[in-house]
């Protein structure tokens, strides 16, 4: 599992100087990297597997992207709308929304609360 997760900060790596226009040649690469002239390549062609479009242009010796680009990898949490939020938690959602609205009205007209 290490070694995958090697892999992708790699390519995150990669990713970042790729968009900055600044790899250097490969073996320049390789040399940031500390890996081996071999992987650096190993892991542009993984990026082309994975749609990316990474070509060497020669003038700026750089690997540069011909087209913007995201590389994304990762679980990303969000917030559930209305309606999702009423189906998973089977109506808490606007029972809680309900009571807070309530709850606010009355404290808006002066109403001590205690709870």
């Amino acid at each position: 599992m290490k070694v995958i997760i090697k892999q992708i900060e790699l390519i995150e790596r990669i990713d970042q100087l790729v968009r900055l226009q600044a790899t250097g040649s490969p073996g320049a690469l390789a040399t940031r990297l500390g890996i081996s002239r071999t992987n650096v390549y190993r892991l542009i062609d993984t990026m082309r597997d994975l749609n990316a479009p990474v070509e060497y242009h020669h003038g700026i010796q750089s690997f540069v992207y011909e087209k913007e680009v995201k590389f994304s990898f990762g679980f990303v949490t969000r917030e559930l709308n209305q309606r999702e939020s009423i189906s998973t938690y089977g109506g808490t959602y606007i029972k809680n929304t309900i009571f807070i609205t309530a709850y606010q009205k009355m404290v808006r007209k002066g109403y001590s609360i205690v709870v």
